[in-house]
Protein backbone atom coordinates (compact mmCIF):
# COMPACT_ATOMS: atom_id res chain seq x y z
CA UNK A 1 0.00 0.00 0.00
CA UNK A 2 1.39 3.70 -1.17
CA UNK A 3 1.95 6.06 1.49
CA UNK A 4 0.90 8.94 -0.97
CA UNK A 5 -2.41 10.58 -0.50
CA UNK A 6 -5.06 11.95 -2.88
CA UNK A 7 -7.23 14.63 -1.59
CA UNK A 8 -10.71 12.93 -1.73
CA UNK A 9 -13.68 14.66 -0.31
CA UNK A 10 -12.91 16.77 2.91
CA UNK A 11 -10.03 14.66 3.92
CA UNK A 12 -7.30 12.99 2.83
CA UNK A 13 -7.04 9.35 2.46
CA UNK A 14 -4.23 7.33 1.81
CA UNK A 15 -3.64 6.01 -2.04
CA UNK A 16 -4.52 2.08 -2.44
CA UNK A 17 -2.87 0.03 -4.33
CA UNK A 18 -4.35 -3.67 -4.66
CA UNK A 19 -1.33 -6.21 -4.68
CA UNK A 20 -1.33 -8.52 -8.38
CA UNK A 21 -2.70 -11.39 -6.41
CA UNK A 22 -6.09 -9.76 -5.36
CA UNK A 23 -6.32 -7.76 -8.72
CA UNK A 24 -6.46 -10.68 -11.06
CA UNK A 25 -8.53 -12.47 -8.62
CA UNK A 26 -11.13 -9.58 -8.31
CA UNK A 27 -11.44 -9.11 -12.25
CA UNK A 28 -11.69 -12.56 -12.50
CA UNK A 29 -15.25 -12.74 -10.87
CA UNK A 30 -15.85 -9.34 -12.92
CA UNK A 31 -15.13 -11.21 -16.01
CA UNK A 32 -17.48 -13.43 -16.25
CA UNK A 33 -20.50 -11.84 -14.04
CA UNK A 34 -19.80 -9.19 -17.53
CA UNK A 35 -20.30 -11.97 -19.75
CA UNK A 36 -23.21 -13.50 -17.66
CA UNK A 37 -24.93 -10.01 -17.83
CA UNK A 38 -24.26 -9.55 -22.04
CA UNK A 39 -25.92 -13.06 -22.21
CA UNK A 40 -28.86 -12.41 -19.96
CA UNK A 41 -29.47 -9.14 -21.44
CA UNK A 42 -29.77 -10.44 -24.79
CA UNK A 43 -31.98 -13.42 -23.98
CA UNK A 44 -34.06 -10.69 -21.77
CA UNK A 45 -34.15 -8.40 -25.34
CA UNK A 46 -35.22 -11.22 -27.64
CA UNK A 47 -37.70 -13.11 -24.78
CA UNK A 48 -39.68 -9.42 -24.37
CA UNK A 49 -39.67 -8.51 -28.27
CA UNK A 50 -41.27 -12.05 -29.08
CA UNK A 51 -43.24 -11.65 -25.64
CA UNK A 52 -45.00 -8.63 -26.92
CA UNK A 53 -45.54 -9.43 -30.63
CA UNK A 54 -42.66 -7.53 -32.06
CA UNK A 55 -40.74 -10.66 -33.63
CA UNK A 56 -41.61 -14.21 -33.66
CA UNK A 57 -38.83 -16.58 -32.83
CA UNK A 58 -37.82 -19.57 -34.65
CA UNK A 59 -39.64 -22.41 -33.67
CA UNK A 60 -36.01 -24.17 -33.03
CA UNK A 61 -35.42 -21.43 -29.83
CA UNK A 62 -38.52 -21.52 -27.42
CA UNK A 63 -39.38 -18.43 -25.14
CA UNK A 64 -39.19 -20.39 -21.91
CA UNK A 65 -35.75 -21.48 -23.23
CA UNK A 66 -34.77 -17.63 -23.47
CA UNK A 67 -36.52 -16.87 -19.95
CA UNK A 68 -34.69 -19.50 -18.65
CA UNK A 69 -31.31 -17.93 -19.80
CA UNK A 70 -32.40 -14.72 -18.87
CA UNK A 71 -33.38 -15.64 -15.50
CA UNK A 72 -30.25 -17.77 -14.62
CA UNK A 73 -27.63 -15.60 -16.19
CA UNK A 74 -28.29 -12.24 -14.70
CA UNK A 75 -30.77 -13.53 -11.16
CA UNK A 76 -27.58 -16.08 -10.37
CA UNK A 77 -24.81 -15.82 -12.21
CA UNK A 78 -24.26 -12.15 -12.91
CA UNK A 79 -25.36 -10.96 -9.50
CA UNK A 80 -23.38 -14.15 -7.59
CA UNK A 81 -19.89 -13.38 -9.69
CA UNK A 82 -20.24 -9.62 -9.17
CA UNK A 83 -21.31 -9.53 -5.82
CA UNK A 84 -17.97 -12.22 -4.66
CA UNK A 85 -15.88 -9.84 -6.52
CA UNK A 86 -17.11 -6.84 -4.93
CA UNK A 87 -16.71 -8.31 -1.00
CA UNK A 88 -12.97 -9.45 -2.20
CA UNK A 89 -12.23 -6.28 -3.39
CA UNK A 90 -13.39 -4.16 -0.28
CA UNK A 91 -12.34 -7.27 2.41
CA UNK A 92 -8.69 -6.62 0.68
CA UNK A 93 -9.08 -2.91 0.74
CA UNK A 94 -10.19 -2.59 4.96
CA UNK A 95 -8.58 -5.73 6.20
CA UNK A 96 -4.90 -4.26 6.40
CA UNK A 97 -4.63 -3.78 2.32
CA UNK A 98 -4.16 -7.70 0.70
CA UNK A 99 -5.52 -11.05 0.69
CA UNK A 100 -3.62 -13.70 2.63
CA UNK A 101 -2.33 -16.38 0.23
CA UNK A 102 -5.22 -18.83 1.83
CA UNK A 103 -7.79 -16.40 1.48
CA UNK A 104 -6.85 -16.55 -2.39
CA UNK A 105 -7.23 -20.21 -2.79
CA UNK A 106 -10.11 -20.47 -1.17
CA UNK A 107 -11.35 -17.96 -3.44
CA UNK A 108 -9.67 -19.39 -6.65
CA UNK A 109 -11.51 -22.57 -6.04
CA UNK A 110 -14.70 -21.40 -5.67
CA UNK A 111 -14.32 -19.18 -8.76
CA UNK A 112 -12.92 -22.44 -11.00
CA UNK A 113 -16.14 -24.07 -9.40
CA UNK A 114 -18.70 -21.15 -10.03
CA UNK A 115 -16.86 -20.98 -13.92
CA UNK A 116 -17.04 -24.60 -14.48
CA UNK A 117 -21.20 -24.89 -12.87
CA UNK A 118 -21.76 -21.58 -15.00
CA UNK A 119 -20.46 -23.49 -18.24
CA UNK A 120 -22.22 -26.61 -17.64
CA UNK A 121 -25.53 -24.82 -17.01
CA UNK A 122 -25.49 -22.55 -20.11
CA UNK A 123 -24.83 -25.43 -22.31
CA UNK A 124 -27.85 -27.60 -20.99
CA UNK A 125 -29.82 -23.94 -21.49
CA UNK A 126 -28.25 -23.79 -24.98
CA UNK A 127 -29.01 -27.13 -26.04
CA UNK A 128 -32.73 -26.78 -24.76
CA UNK A 129 -32.23 -29.70 -22.16
CA UNK A 130 -32.96 -27.18 -19.25
CA UNK A 131 -36.01 -24.97 -20.22
CA UNK A 132 -37.32 -25.05 -16.35
CA UNK A 133 -36.59 -21.22 -15.71
CA UNK A 134 -34.38 -20.34 -12.51
CA UNK A 135 -36.75 -21.58 -10.18
CA UNK A 136 -35.98 -25.18 -10.37
CA UNK A 137 -39.76 -25.76 -10.22
CA UNK A 138 -40.46 -30.03 -9.60
CA UNK A 139 -41.63 -31.74 -10.93
CA UNK A 140 -40.21 -29.83 -14.53
CA UNK A 141 -37.29 -32.20 -15.41
CA UNK A 142 -34.31 -30.52 -16.52
CA UNK A 143 -31.09 -32.13 -17.40
CA UNK A 144 -29.52 -33.76 -14.17
CA UNK A 145 -25.90 -31.62 -15.33
CA UNK A 146 -28.04 -28.36 -15.53
CA UNK A 147 -28.51 -29.16 -11.81
CA UNK A 148 -25.25 -30.26 -11.05
CA UNK A 149 -23.76 -27.24 -12.56
CA UNK A 150 -25.76 -25.31 -10.31
CA UNK A 151 -24.66 -27.15 -7.39
CA UNK A 152 -21.14 -26.25 -8.15
CA UNK A 153 -22.17 -22.86 -8.54
CA UNK A 154 -23.55 -22.58 -4.81
CA UNK A 155 -21.20 -24.36 -3.50
CA UNK A 156 -18.42 -22.65 -5.60
CA UNK A 157 -19.77 -19.10 -4.02
CA UNK A 158 -19.47 -20.91 -0.42
CA UNK A 159 -16.12 -20.77 -0.81
CA UNK A 160 -15.39 -17.24 -1.75
CA UNK A 161 -17.33 -16.76 1.25
CA UNK A 162 -14.76 -18.63 3.04
CA UNK A 163 -12.38 -16.55 1.81
CA UNK A 164 -13.97 -13.51 3.27
CA UNK A 165 -14.34 -15.26 6.37
CA UNK A 166 -11.03 -16.15 7.08
CA UNK A 167 -9.82 -12.98 6.30
CA UNK A 168 -12.36 -11.25 8.66
CA UNK A 169 -11.29 -14.18 11.58
CA UNK A 170 -7.87 -13.35 10.83
CA UNK A 171 -8.06 -9.52 11.60
CA UNK A 172 -10.14 -10.33 14.83
CA UNK A 173 -7.51 -12.41 16.18
CA UNK A 174 -5.06 -9.31 15.44
CA UNK A 175 -7.10 -6.68 17.07
CA UNK A 176 -8.89 -8.09 19.96
CA UNK A 177 -11.70 -5.90 21.66
CA UNK A 178 -11.69 -3.60 18.68
CA UNK A 179 -14.56 -3.29 16.51
CA UNK A 180 -14.03 -4.65 12.89
CA UNK A 181 -14.04 -2.23 9.82
CA UNK A 182 -17.43 -1.65 7.91
CA UNK A 183 -17.25 -3.21 4.99
CA UNK A 184 -15.87 -6.39 6.33
CA UNK A 185 -18.30 -6.68 8.30
CA UNK A 186 -21.06 -6.29 5.97
CA UNK A 187 -19.31 -8.59 3.47
CA UNK A 188 -19.51 -11.20 6.36
CA UNK A 189 -23.00 -10.62 7.17
CA UNK A 190 -23.97 -10.84 3.41
CA UNK A 191 -22.17 -14.34 3.01
CA UNK A 192 -23.51 -15.65 6.42
CA UNK A 193 -27.29 -14.30 4.92
CA UNK A 194 -26.04 -16.07 1.29
CA UNK A 195 -25.05 -19.46 2.93
CA UNK A 196 -28.06 -20.09 5.21
CA UNK A 197 -30.68 -19.14 2.73
CA UNK A 198 -28.92 -21.30 -0.12
CA UNK A 199 -28.94 -24.46 2.20
CA UNK A 200 -32.75 -24.75 1.43
CA UNK A 201 -31.93 -25.19 -2.40
CA UNK A 202 -29.11 -27.33 -2.21
CA UNK A 203 -30.63 -29.93 -0.22
CA UNK A 204 -33.67 -29.64 -2.62
CA UNK A 205 -30.84 -30.09 -5.63
CA UNK A 206 -28.74 -33.03 -4.06
CA UNK A 207 -32.03 -35.39 -2.01
CA UNK A 208 -34.60 -34.23 -4.55
CA UNK A 209 -33.99 -32.81 -8.21
CA UNK A 210 -30.75 -34.15 -9.35
CA UNK A 211 -31.99 -38.13 -7.89
CA UNK A 212 -35.04 -37.25 -9.89
CA UNK A 213 -33.30 -35.90 -13.26
CA UNK A 214 -31.10 -39.14 -13.70
CA UNK A 215 -34.32 -41.71 -12.82
CA UNK A 216 -33.07 -42.87 -9.77
CA UNK A 217 -36.34 -41.92 -7.80
CA UNK A 218 -39.56 -42.30 -9.83
CA UNK A 219 -41.70 -39.58 -8.30
CA UNK A 220 -40.97 -36.27 -6.50
CA UNK A 221 -42.73 -34.29 -3.47
CA UNK A 222 -43.80 -30.96 -5.51
CA UNK A 223 -44.71 -29.27 -2.32
CA UNK A 224 -41.56 -30.07 -0.33
CA UNK A 225 -39.49 -29.21 -3.60
CA UNK A 226 -41.12 -25.61 -3.67
CA UNK A 227 -40.79 -24.81 0.03
CA UNK A 228 -37.46 -25.91 0.08
CA UNK A 229 -36.85 -23.41 -2.90
CA UNK A 230 -38.42 -20.20 -1.45
CA UNK A 231 -36.94 -21.09 2.09
CA UNK A 232 -34.06 -20.18 -0.40
CA UNK A 233 -35.88 -17.65 -3.10
CA UNK A 234 -36.43 -14.76 -1.15
CA UNK A 235 -33.46 -14.27 1.19
CA UNK A 236 -31.67 -14.27 -2.54
CA UNK A 237 -33.47 -10.96 -2.71
CA UNK A 238 -31.19 -9.70 0.11
CA UNK A 239 -28.40 -11.32 -1.30
CA UNK A 240 -28.55 -9.17 -4.23
CA UNK A 241 -29.44 -5.49 -1.91
CA UNK A 242 -27.66 -5.78 0.87
CA UNK A 243 -24.31 -5.22 -1.26
CA UNK A 244 -25.66 -2.34 -2.90
CA UNK A 245 -26.56 -1.69 0.94
CA UNK A 246 -22.52 -1.78 1.80
CA UNK A 247 -22.01 0.62 -1.21
CA UNK A 248 -24.92 3.14 -0.39
CA UNK A 249 -23.11 2.88 3.21
CA UNK A 250 -19.87 2.86 3.34
CA UNK A 251 -18.77 3.91 -0.22
CA UNK A 252 -20.94 6.68 -1.30
CA UNK A 253 -20.03 9.15 1.77
CA UNK A 254 -16.85 9.66 0.41
CA UNK A 255 -17.42 10.06 -2.93
CA UNK A 256 -20.28 12.61 -1.81
CA UNK A 257 -17.90 14.52 0.55
CA UNK A 258 -19.83 13.28 3.73
CA UNK A 259 -19.48 10.96 6.63
CA UNK A 260 -21.08 7.93 7.78
CA UNK A 261 -24.03 9.57 9.60
CA UNK A 262 -23.60 5.90 11.98
CA UNK A 263 -21.05 3.36 12.40
CA UNK A 264 -23.80 0.77 14.60
CA UNK A 265 -26.88 1.65 12.81
CA UNK A 266 -25.55 -0.25 9.20
CA UNK A 267 -24.63 -3.39 11.81
CA UNK A 268 -27.82 -2.99 13.45
CA UNK A 269 -29.62 -3.22 9.75
CA UNK A 270 -27.66 -6.01 8.36
CA UNK A 271 -28.06 -8.18 11.71
CA UNK A 272 -31.98 -7.87 10.88
CA UNK A 273 -32.04 -8.60 7.43
CA UNK A 274 -30.08 -12.03 8.74
CA UNK A 275 -33.02 -12.58 11.30
CA UNK A 276 -35.89 -11.04 9.43
CA UNK A 277 -35.07 -11.86 5.33
CA UNK A 278 -34.30 -16.05 5.70
CA UNK A 279 -38.05 -17.19 8.16
CA UNK A 280 -40.34 -16.01 5.59
CA UNK A 281 -40.71 -18.28 2.00
CA UNK A 282 -43.93 -19.03 2.56
CA UNK A 283 -45.23 -15.79 1.84
CA UNK A 284 -44.21 -16.90 -1.75
CA UNK A 285 -46.68 -19.72 -0.97
CA UNK A 286 -49.85 -18.04 -0.03
CA UNK A 287 -51.81 -19.99 -2.96
CA UNK A 288 -49.86 -23.31 -2.26
CA UNK A 289 -52.37 -26.15 -1.26
CA UNK A 290 -51.58 -28.41 2.05
CA UNK A 291 -49.68 -25.23 3.86
CA UNK A 292 -51.79 -24.57 7.08
CA UNK A 293 -52.88 -20.70 6.96
CA UNK A 294 -51.23 -19.89 10.59
CA UNK A 295 -47.85 -20.74 9.25
CA UNK A 296 -48.37 -18.37 5.92
CA UNK A 297 -49.77 -15.45 8.47
CA UNK A 298 -46.52 -15.81 10.44
CA UNK A 299 -44.59 -15.52 7.50
CA UNK A 300 -46.59 -12.29 6.17
CA UNK A 301 -46.15 -11.09 9.54
CA UNK A 302 -42.06 -11.43 9.42
CA UNK A 303 -41.89 -10.67 5.95
CA UNK A 304 -43.47 -6.95 7.07
CA UNK A 305 -40.67 -6.77 9.55
CA UNK A 306 -37.89 -6.46 6.78
CA UNK A 307 -39.47 -3.04 6.39
CA UNK A 308 -37.34 -1.94 9.48
CA UNK A 309 -34.18 -2.30 8.36
CA UNK A 310 -34.69 -0.90 5.15
CA UNK A 311 -36.97 2.35 6.52
CA UNK A 312 -33.65 2.63 8.63
CA UNK A 313 -31.26 3.04 5.82
CA UNK A 314 -33.73 6.00 3.93
CA UNK A 315 -33.12 7.33 6.86
CA UNK A 316 -29.44 7.19 7.48
CA UNK A 317 -28.51 7.34 3.50
CA UNK A 318 -30.63 11.08 3.68
CA UNK A 319 -29.71 12.14 6.75
CA UNK A 320 -25.69 11.35 5.09
CA UNK A 321 -26.39 13.33 1.85
CA UNK A 322 -27.82 15.94 4.49
CA UNK A 323 -24.49 16.14 6.56
CA UNK A 324 -22.49 16.28 3.46
CA UNK A 325 -24.57 19.29 2.01
CA UNK A 326 -24.05 21.06 4.74
CA UNK A 327 -20.67 20.76 5.15
CA UNK A 328 -19.94 22.25 1.88
CA UNK A 329 -21.89 25.41 3.33
CA UNK A 330 -25.77 24.52 1.99
CA UNK A 331 -27.57 26.32 4.67
CA UNK A 332 -31.12 26.29 2.93
CA UNK A 333 -34.03 23.53 4.02
CA UNK A 334 -33.04 21.93 0.54
CA UNK A 335 -30.00 23.51 -0.43
CA UNK A 336 -28.22 20.42 0.45
CA UNK A 337 -29.32 18.85 -2.60
CA UNK A 338 -27.75 21.06 -4.92
CA UNK A 339 -24.08 19.86 -3.11
CA UNK A 340 -24.44 16.39 -4.35
CA UNK A 341 -22.49 15.69 -7.02
CA UNK A 342 -25.14 15.17 -9.67
CA UNK A 343 -22.41 14.91 -12.78
CA UNK A 344 -20.08 12.08 -10.89
CA UNK A 345 -21.56 8.58 -12.59
CA UNK A 346 -20.61 6.74 -9.02
CA UNK A 347 -22.69 8.50 -7.40
CA UNK A 348 -25.88 9.56 -9.73
CA UNK A 349 -26.27 5.79 -11.35
CA UNK A 350 -26.72 4.63 -7.30
CA UNK A 351 -29.20 7.24 -6.56
CA UNK A 352 -31.53 6.59 -9.39
CA UNK A 353 -31.52 3.18 -8.33
CA UNK A 354 -32.41 4.83 -4.49
CA UNK A 355 -35.17 6.16 -6.73
CA UNK A 356 -36.39 3.50 -8.54
CA UNK A 357 -36.71 1.55 -5.03
CA UNK A 358 -39.20 3.78 -3.45
CA UNK A 359 -42.07 2.36 -5.27
CA UNK A 360 -40.18 -1.78 -5.41
CA UNK A 361 -40.48 -1.75 -1.71
CA UNK A 362 -43.87 -0.20 -1.90
CA UNK A 363 -45.01 -2.95 -4.30
CA UNK A 364 -42.56 -5.22 -1.87
CA UNK A 365 -45.51 -4.55 0.60
CA UNK A 366 -48.11 -5.64 -1.27
CA UNK A 367 -46.60 -8.95 -2.21
CA UNK A 368 -46.49 -9.89 1.37
CA UNK A 369 -49.75 -9.05 2.45
CA UNK A 370 -51.47 -12.41 2.84
CA UNK A 371 -54.63 -10.70 1.37
CA UNK A 372 -53.31 -8.35 -1.47
CA UNK A 373 -51.33 -10.66 -2.88
CA UNK A 374 -54.61 -12.74 -3.58
CA UNK A 375 -55.21 -10.17 -6.18
CA UNK A 376 -51.35 -10.07 -7.55
CA UNK A 377 -50.42 -13.37 -7.51
CA UNK A 378 -48.88 -15.01 -10.29
CA UNK A 379 -49.61 -12.32 -12.62
CA UNK A 380 -46.97 -9.74 -14.25
CA UNK A 381 -47.42 -7.38 -11.21
CA UNK A 382 -44.95 -9.71 -9.80
CA UNK A 383 -42.03 -9.42 -12.33
CA UNK A 384 -42.38 -5.73 -12.46
CA UNK A 385 -41.82 -5.50 -8.34
CA UNK A 386 -39.00 -7.93 -9.60
CA UNK A 387 -37.53 -5.69 -11.74
CA UNK A 388 -37.81 -2.32 -10.28
CA UNK A 389 -35.90 -4.10 -7.17
CA UNK A 390 -33.29 -6.53 -8.66
CA UNK A 391 -33.06 -4.62 -12.01
CA UNK A 392 -33.28 -0.95 -10.99
CA UNK A 393 -31.72 -0.15 -7.61
CA UNK A 394 -29.44 -3.23 -7.23
CA UNK A 395 -28.15 -2.99 -11.27
CA UNK A 396 -28.18 0.43 -11.50
CA UNK A 397 -25.89 0.13 -7.96
CA UNK A 398 -23.72 -2.13 -9.42
CA UNK A 399 -23.02 -0.06 -12.54
CA UNK A 400 -22.04 2.60 -10.19
CA UNK A 401 -19.53 0.37 -8.74
CA UNK A 402 -18.16 -0.66 -11.90
CA UNK A 403 -17.23 2.86 -12.71
CA UNK A 404 -14.69 2.74 -9.70
CA UNK A 405 -13.75 -0.33 -8.95
CA UNK A 406 -12.24 -1.57 -12.32
CA UNK A 407 -10.20 1.48 -12.88
CA UNK A 408 -9.13 0.71 -9.30
CA UNK A 409 -8.20 -2.44 -10.18
CA UNK A 410 -6.61 -1.90 -13.58
CA UNK A 411 -4.91 1.12 -12.29
CA UNK A 412 -6.47 3.33 -15.44
CA UNK A 413 -8.36 7.01 -15.17
CA UNK A 414 -12.50 7.42 -15.14
CA UNK A 415 -11.99 9.68 -17.74
CA UNK A 416 -14.67 12.38 -18.14
CA UNK A 417 -16.38 10.94 -21.49
CA UNK A 418 -16.48 7.76 -19.75
CA UNK A 419 -17.70 9.42 -16.64
CA UNK A 420 -20.55 11.08 -19.12
CA UNK A 421 -21.43 8.00 -20.87
CA UNK A 422 -22.09 6.45 -17.69
CA UNK A 423 -24.86 8.93 -17.08
CA UNK A 424 -26.63 8.45 -20.07
CA UNK A 425 -26.35 4.82 -19.82
CA UNK A 426 -27.39 5.13 -16.39
CA UNK A 427 -30.32 7.48 -17.74
CA UNK A 428 -31.22 4.94 -20.45
CA UNK A 429 -31.28 1.89 -17.76
CA UNK A 430 -33.79 3.92 -15.57
CA UNK A 431 -36.05 5.09 -18.45
CA UNK A 432 -36.05 1.62 -20.05
CA UNK A 433 -36.55 0.00 -16.47
CA UNK A 434 -40.12 2.61 -16.47
CA UNK A 435 -41.09 1.51 -19.73
CA UNK A 436 -40.80 -2.02 -18.76
CA UNK A 437 -41.93 -2.03 -14.82
CA UNK A 438 -44.66 -0.19 -14.83
CA UNK A 439 -47.04 -1.39 -17.61
CA UNK A 440 -46.08 -4.70 -16.12
CA UNK A 441 -47.86 -3.43 -12.59
CA UNK A 442 -50.49 -1.99 -14.81
CA UNK A 443 -51.12 -4.97 -16.65
CA UNK A 444 -50.66 -7.16 -13.50
CA UNK A 445 -53.72 -5.81 -11.83
CA UNK A 446 -55.62 -6.08 -14.88
CA UNK A 447 -54.98 -10.32 -14.51
CA UNK A 448 -52.38 -10.79 -17.09
CA UNK A 449 -50.05 -13.77 -16.54
CA UNK A 450 -46.35 -13.97 -15.64
CA UNK A 451 -44.01 -17.00 -17.06
CA UNK A 452 -46.51 -17.38 -20.33
CA UNK A 453 -45.56 -16.75 -23.42
CA UNK A 454 -46.95 -14.49 -26.36
CA UNK A 455 -50.70 -15.41 -26.71
CA UNK A 456 -53.88 -13.73 -27.20
CA UNK A 457 -55.83 -16.61 -25.48
CA UNK A 458 -57.85 -16.87 -28.86
CA UNK A 459 -58.65 -13.02 -29.16
CA UNK A 460 -60.65 -13.07 -25.88
CA UNK A 461 -61.96 -9.75 -24.65
CA UNK A 462 -60.01 -10.41 -21.30
CA UNK A 463 -57.61 -9.65 -23.62
CA UNK A 464 -58.33 -6.26 -24.74
CA UNK A 465 -56.61 -4.01 -22.20
CA UNK A 466 -53.51 -5.65 -22.00
CA UNK A 467 -52.90 -4.64 -25.49
CA UNK A 468 -51.87 -0.99 -25.32
CA UNK A 469 -49.26 -2.07 -22.74
CA UNK A 470 -47.43 -4.98 -24.46
CA UNK A 471 -45.64 -2.23 -27.30
CA UNK A 472 -44.10 -0.20 -24.67
CA UNK A 473 -42.84 -3.30 -22.53
CA UNK A 474 -41.37 -4.77 -26.08
CA UNK A 475 -40.19 -1.34 -26.54
CA UNK A 476 -38.30 -0.83 -23.03
CA UNK A 477 -36.19 -4.40 -23.92
CA UNK A 478 -34.26 -2.07 -26.41
CA UNK A 479 -33.54 0.28 -24.42
CA UNK A 480 -32.30 -2.00 -21.45
CA UNK A 481 -30.33 -3.42 -24.32
CA UNK A 482 -28.34 -0.68 -25.18
CA UNK A 483 -27.28 0.59 -22.03
CA UNK A 484 -26.22 -2.97 -21.31
CA UNK A 485 -23.98 -2.68 -24.60
CA UNK A 486 -22.60 1.04 -23.68
CA UNK A 487 -21.98 -0.17 -20.29
CA UNK A 488 -19.89 -2.99 -21.22
CA UNK A 489 -18.03 -1.28 -23.91
CA UNK A 490 -17.26 1.15 -20.87
CA UNK A 491 -15.80 -1.34 -19.38
CA UNK A 492 -14.10 -2.40 -21.88
CA UNK A 493 -12.39 0.60 -22.38
CA UNK A 494 -11.54 1.29 -18.69
CA UNK A 495 -9.93 -2.57 -18.39
CA UNK A 496 -8.25 -2.15 -21.26
CA UNK A 497 -7.51 1.48 -23.47
CA UNK A 498 -8.08 3.86 -20.42
CA UNK A 499 -5.26 5.90 -19.59
CA UNK A 500 -3.30 4.93 -17.14
CA UNK A 501 -2.66 6.63 -13.90
CA UNK A 502 0.73 7.46 -11.80
CA UNK A 503 -0.85 6.96 -8.67
CA UNK A 504 -3.47 4.19 -8.13
CA UNK A 505 -7.16 4.95 -8.31
CA UNK A 506 -9.30 6.17 -5.41
CA UNK A 507 -11.18 3.31 -3.53
CA UNK A 508 -13.73 5.32 -1.40
CA UNK A 509 -14.11 4.08 1.81
CA UNK A 510 -15.98 6.47 4.14
CA UNK A 511 -15.60 7.57 7.60
CA UNK A 512 -17.78 7.79 10.77
CA UNK A 513 -18.51 11.51 12.10
CA UNK A 514 -16.79 12.53 14.78
CA UNK A 515 -19.51 12.62 17.11
CA UNK A 516 -20.72 9.32 16.24
CA UNK A 517 -21.04 6.79 19.15
CA UNK A 518 -19.36 4.23 20.12
CA UNK A 519 -20.45 0.85 18.55
CA UNK A 520 -21.89 -2.35 20.80
CA UNK A 521 -19.42 -5.13 20.59
CA UNK A 522 -22.49 -7.58 20.65
CA UNK A 523 -23.16 -6.85 17.15
CA UNK A 524 -19.85 -8.55 16.42
CA UNK A 525 -20.89 -11.86 18.32
CA UNK A 526 -22.09 -13.44 15.05
CA UNK A 527 -23.08 -17.01 16.80
CA UNK A 528 -25.32 -15.34 18.64
CA UNK A 529 -27.23 -13.79 15.93
CA UNK A 530 -26.51 -17.04 13.74
CA UNK A 531 -28.24 -18.89 16.40
CA UNK A 532 -31.49 -16.82 16.34
CA UNK A 533 -31.81 -16.64 12.64
CA UNK A 534 -31.60 -20.70 13.46
CA UNK A 535 -34.41 -20.59 16.30
CA UNK A 536 -36.66 -18.40 13.79
CA UNK A 537 -36.17 -21.18 10.67
CA UNK A 538 -37.13 -24.14 13.62
CA UNK A 539 -39.86 -21.78 14.98
CA UNK A 540 -41.42 -21.17 10.65
CA UNK A 541 -40.43 -24.39 9.54
CA UNK A 542 -40.17 -27.55 11.84
CA UNK A 543 -43.91 -28.37 11.91
CA UNK A 544 -44.62 -27.80 8.21
CA UNK A 545 -42.17 -29.78 7.18
CA UNK A 546 -42.27 -32.75 9.34
CA UNK A 547 -45.91 -32.44 7.98
CA UNK A 548 -45.02 -32.60 4.17
CA UNK A 549 -42.40 -35.16 4.75
CA UNK A 550 -44.43 -37.62 6.58
CA UNK A 551 -48.04 -36.71 5.17
CA UNK A 552 -46.74 -35.70 2.03
CA UNK A 553 -49.11 -34.55 -0.83
CA UNK A 554 -49.39 -36.68 -3.86
CA UNK A 555 -46.64 -36.66 -5.49
CA UNK A 556 -45.20 -36.45 -9.49
CA UNK A 557 -43.62 -38.30 -11.81
CA UNK A 558 -40.91 -35.93 -13.37
CA UNK A 559 -41.99 -33.71 -16.59
CA UNK A 560 -40.55 -32.61 -19.29
CA UNK A 561 -43.32 -30.28 -20.86
CA UNK A 562 -41.28 -28.91 -23.84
Amino acid sequence: MSENAVETGTTRAPVFAFERGDRVLVLAHLGVAFIALLLGAAAGMLQGLQRTGYIKWPDAVGYYQLLTLHGVALALIFTTLFIIGFLLAGTAKTLGGRLHTVDRVWAWIGWIMMVVGTAMGTVSILNNSATVLYTFYAPLKASPWFYVAMALVVVGSWLGGVAIFTAYARWRRQHRGQVSPLFAYMSVATMILWIIATLGVAIEVLFQLIPMAFGWVPRVNVELSRTLFWYFGHPLVYFWLLPAYIYWYVNIPQIIKGKLFSDSLPRLTFVLFILYSIPVGFHHQFNEPGIANGWKILAAALTLTVVVPSLMTVFAMFATFEMAGRAQGATGRFAWLRKLPWKDVRFFAPFLGMVMFIPGGAGGVVNASYQLNQVIHNTLWVTGHFHMTLSSAVTLTFFGIAYWLVPALTNRKLTWRVNNLGIFQAWLWFIGMLLNAVPMHIVGLLGEPRRTAFTTYNDNPVVQPWLPYWPVMGMSGIFLFLSIMLFLGAMIYLWWFAPRLDTPAEFPIGEVKDKSHPTPMILERWPLWIALTGVLVLIVYTVPLVDMIQTPPPSSPPIRSW
